[in-house]
């Protein structure tokens, strides 16, 4: 028996385009059905609540039938704004090391340890900051230790990894010529890396930033064991404070009609913040093309 190799190669072609079809479509049936999940249940309950007490609402007391999500809005800007500033200059100055200052032989010790960091689960995290910056912050500060501040280092050290593997990408991915024709043009090697390669990588590194954005407004367990999950606008960044996130970890175990309805309400306005952080990156990826 004669087996024709181009049938077989087509065979095989068209069989692995359906695969990978199929798999596209699963995605994108799994999120068409998150969507249509949230919003059927989410949306009712905020007009039934009532837009503007859901959404500005400060007070949040389900055994009274009041939701006001403004605090837990708030809380999750002030500690997502809190990593960026803790974690931005140190992973992209540490990117930069990576990509152009760090030795052979020290980057293979660097670099596979900020890549575990990325694996360590979040609940470990949680520890670490609960063992050992709450104390921290109980001695320097006074209080509880558990604050906005507490929360936003420890997420700035959570998106470390991010922020540094794609901004170290996006330097290497500039031509060397940059950096070699400022050499020839007599500036110095940091001046050649941080006026010429920096500004070339810089859709790469804010693309980096909005990663970690993501990842630090999504972050649930770590902020809920030092965050001091209280439902209150913070007063200052050593106030405890509830995350849009934590808010929901935290009460649907007991939760039942509205109560559950405006939590799902709650997770419809962090899909919605996740939505505008990944449609901003969508727009730098293709203004980084073009």
């Amino acid at each position: 028996m004669v087996i024709d190799v181009k049938k077989m190669r087509d065979f095989k072609e068209k069989l692995m385009k359906t695969i990978f079809l199929i798999c596209g479509a699963v995605s994108i049936l799994a999120v068409l059905l998150i969507c249509i999940f949230l919003f059927s249940n989410g949306i009712p309950a905020i007009f039934d609540i009532g837009v503007k007490d859901f959404l500005l609402g400060k007070i949040w007391q389900p055994s009274n039938n009041i939701y006001g999500i403004y605090p837990m809005i708030i809380g999750s800007l002030y500690v997502t704004a809190g990593a960026i500033v803790v974690g931005v200059p140190i992973g992209i100055l540490c990117a930069i090391f990576l990509a152009k200052y760090c030795p052979e032989k020290l980057y293979k010790i660097i670099k596979p340890s900020i890549d575990l960091m990325a694996g360590i689960p979040s609940i470990v995290y949680g520890f670490f900051g609960l063992m050992v910056i709450v104390p921290l912050m109980m001695e320097l500060y006074g209080g509880s230790g558990k604050s906005v501040l507490t929360a936003s280092i420890l997420l700035g050290i959570m998106i470390l990894p991010t922020i540094i593997n794609v901004s170290e990408a996006a330097l290497r991915a500039v031509p060397s010529s940059y950096y070699e024709g400022a050499l020839a043009l007599g500036a110095t090697h940091e001046k050649s890396i941080f006026f010429v390669v920096l500004p070339a990588a810089k859709s790469g590194i804010l693309a980096a930033i909005i990663l970690g954005v993501g990842r630090a407004i999504g972050e649930t367990m770590a902020v809920i064991m030092i965050a001091g999950n209280q439902p209150v606008v913070p007063e200052s960044i050593h106030k405890g404070v509830r995350t849009m996130t934590a808010n929901i970890v935290i009460e649907m175990g007991y939760a039942a009609d509205l109560h559950r309805e405006a939590l799902i309400a709650t997770g419809v306005v962090l899909f919605v913040f996740i939505l505008i952080i990944n449609l901003s990156f969508s727009l730098l990826k293709g203004r980084n093309k073009a």
